[in-house]
């Protein structure tokens, strides 16, 4: 059979659920377009330490051409989709193009959400990105250039502030990098400030930090927090965010770092496809992962969502988008034997795991609790057996080794500058 007579699987985006249907599509009648805005694939749950200067950019990801260069089947295509004929099936480009599919995978990600404050987002960076990271890594590392120069007390003090807004996993993992970087890590290395006197200041709105945990791993993850110098403010949501700090309440937190973990929202799927969404702009699709009267049409990961754990939504994890990558694969080909029939996705919860700096983790597996020093081993070893390559896998541990050893983070680098007053 010629390629172009073949089925076209047509993958919009190329994270965990969109590269796992590729995947496991080998060896299928096949042939497949992923389409990306950007060319690689990102281990997303490692990109706060590269916003921390623990790791580097090429240690967390991967070219997508690489990784399908064995696959003749796969093209990788660089462009932004910005939109879906679904009459007339096919995915339209920023650039004018159009790519006609025979099934559509949409696989495109979230970004973080202000909760109808789009305007504090210059001043607020989410991390969803490698240019987040990289932006918020050079914010850490400039307040601190800027604070070895400052002669007023009180500017110098908010330079030297680093708030955190959003007390979930990415928020207690950003907070406990953050302060060790500047309690442990760059002690030593100026000559007019200490960074020890540095303040690290982590708001949740919330009762209690990772929700998403038993009670007593939350609370275990705040004291650890609270041990290693940060400040925890629970059940106080911010009400103001400025390029000088932010206000939660009455109360104003004098910071020129503000780093926003508080909440996300989809990708513009459901407005493409004129779907049903929740609050969050994530296309409710249908029991096989489907959307509503488009057979043709899966969305995955982070743009869907689908009440299949104990009667809540799958979580936005890597683990729930690659699940939902295997099943999309498994129709797609039980439709190329012409198998039709409808089968729900069941979802299987692995667990929660949460780092809090380099020698404590909380891990959560439902029948079994972990925390200290022991889970901090356990979730350090998951993160490197799910990288992907022995050299990333290596370079990854030798890292972290020597981060654990020797206190130096050897990617302390300021990139990108520009001329932007807060970046």
């Amino acid at each position: 059979m010629e390629k172009a007579a073949l089925h076209h699987v047509v993958i919009v985006g190329g994270g965990f659920g969109g590269l796992t249907v590729a995947q496991k599509l080998a060896g299928a009648k096949v042939r497949i377009s992923i389409i990306d805005q950007r060319n690689h694939h990102l281990f997303q749950p490692l990109l706060y330490q590269v916003g921390t200067a623990a790791l580097a950019t090429s240690e967390i990801a991967w070219p997508i051409r690489f990784l399908m260069r064995k696959r003749e089947e796969v093209t990788t295509l660089l462009g932004t989709v910005c939109g879906v004929d679904a009459q007339n099936r096919c995915v339209k480009l920023q650039d004018g193009a159009a790519i006609a599919f025979d099934t559509l995978v949409l696989a495109t990600g979230a970004r973080h959400a202000y909760f109808g404050h789009d305007e504090w987002e210059p001043f607020a960076p989410g991390l969803k990105t490698l240019e987040d990271a990289t932006s918020i890594r050079r914010r850490v590392l400039l307040s601190l250039e800027r604070a070895e120069r400052e002669t007023d007390p009180a500017r110098r003090a908010a330079m030297l502030t680093f708030v955190i807004v959003g007390g979930g996993a990415t928020g207690v993992e950003l907070a406990g990098a953050i302060v060790e970087l500047v309690y442990q890590n760059l002690v030593g290395e100026f000559r007019r400030i200490d960074t020890r006197k540095a303040r690290v200041v982590l708001i949740e709105a919330g009762p209690r930090l990772l929700p998403a945990f038993a009670p007593d791993l939350s609370a275990y993850a705040h004291r650890a927090l609270e041990r290693l110098g940060v400040e925890v403010r629970l059940g106080t949501a911010v009400t103001d965010c400025t390029a000088g700090g932010v206000s939660i309440g009455a109360q104003r937190i004098a910071a020129d770092v503000i780093l926003w973990a508080a909440g996300v929202r989809a990708s513009p799927v459901a407005a493409w496809l004129g779907a049903p969404a929740d609050s969050a702009g994530r296309v409710r699709v249908e029991p096989d992962l489907t959307v509503p009267g488009h057979t043709d049409i899966f969305v995955i990961g982070d743009a869907a969502t689908i009440n299949v754990w104990n009667g809540k939504p799958a979580p936005g994890i890597a683990p729930a988008a690659k699940q939902q990558g295997v099943h999309v694969a498994a129709t797609i080909k039980r439709r190329l034997t012409g198998d039709h029939k409808a089968r729900a996705f069941r979802y299987r919860h692995a667990g929660d795991l949460a780092t809090i700096g380099k020698r404590s983790a909380v891990i959560d597996f439902g029948w079994c609790k972990l925390r200290g020093w022991i889970a901090w081993w356990v979730w350090g070893l998951a993160h490197i057996y799910f990288l992907i390559g022995l050299r990333n896998r290596l370079a990854v541990a030798l890292s972290w080794l020597w981060i654990y050893l020797t206190g130096s983070r050897s990617a302390c680098l300021i990139t990108q500058v520009d001329h932007n007053p807060h970046s």
